[in-house]
């Protein structure tokens, strides 16, 4: 797969491809990741990627030539993307899904708003879809785009040794992840559940289960709307639920 971010600060880009699973799916030729200096598809001397927005207002615009280009200058060399990610507090908050979907992808591209946004014509031209990492205002578009990729890179097969790892984490079925333990046993008077000490695998396998439900319960009820769950997981949130309205009633 190949991913091209286009970002007015390349260093601070390549700087945090340089660490981790994607530096490791990097270097295993199974992600190749582009960082595009957008400042290299300027015309003018001073390099200028951005201009104050036509009808006045505060703040500046990113200009759309040097983006036009630059997206012209990726398909010259890999052809059109598959996809045109825009990073915006205006996109689509970004979820598992997107990133599934995306790493389903062969060419992806990333361009980091930044400023007051970009020249519309670049949404009308270039862009595919805009997507957003939640609803807060950061400085620049190039944190999104590294949890993007970083979301959209650990799925491509292959990049995480254990794939059984990936198909049971959170978000991918609309559940949390159960409490994890690792040793000892005991910690400050702390102690790990007996069940999973237990060496029952099948008290272990329910434990975990009820203790996923309990949890996106607890935490995220919105995700059991849409949430996978198979027949005894569903009997669990039935129980759990049974369970609370009798502590309410009491």
């Amino acid at each position: 797969m190949r991913i091209d971010i286009v970002t007015i600060f390349p260093a601070t880009v390549t700087a945090m491809l340089q660490e981790g699973m994607v530096r490791r799916a990097i270097d295993a030729g199974l992600v190749d990741v582009q960082v595009q200096d957008l400042r290299e598809y300027t015309d003018d001397r001073h390099r200028s990627v951005d201009d104050v927005p036509y009808g006045g207002g505060p703040g500046m615009v990113l200009k759309s030539e040097p983006l036009f280009r630059a997206i012209d200058a990726i398909e010259a060399d890999s052809g059109r993307p598959d996809a045109v990610v825009l990073t915006s507090p205006q996109g689509k908050r970004f979820a598992h899904g997107d990133a599934d979907r995306l790493s389903r992808l062969s060419h992806l591209t990333v361009l980091c708003g930044r400023y007051e946004g970009v020249d519309e014509r670049v949404r009308e031209g270039i862009v595919t879809e805009e997507l957003s990492i939640g609803d807060y205002v950061l400085t620049g578009g190039e944190l999104p785009a590294l949890v993007i990729v970083d979301a959209v890179a650990r799925l491509v097969p292959g990049v995480v040794g254990d794939a059984e790892s990936v198909e049971h984490e959170s978000f991918v079925r609309g559940l949390l992840d159960f409490p994890q333990y690792t040793r000892p046993a005991e910690v400050r008077k702390l102690k790990v559940p007996a069940t999973l000490l237990s060496g029952h695998h099948q008290d272990i396998a329910r434990w975990r289960k009820r203790e996923a439900v309990r949890r996106t319960l607890d935490r995220r009820p919105d995700l059991l709307a849409q949430a996978s769950l198979d027949d005894e997981e569903r009997a669990i949130l039935q129980e759990l639920l049974t369970e609370r309205e009798k502590e309410a009633g009491a």
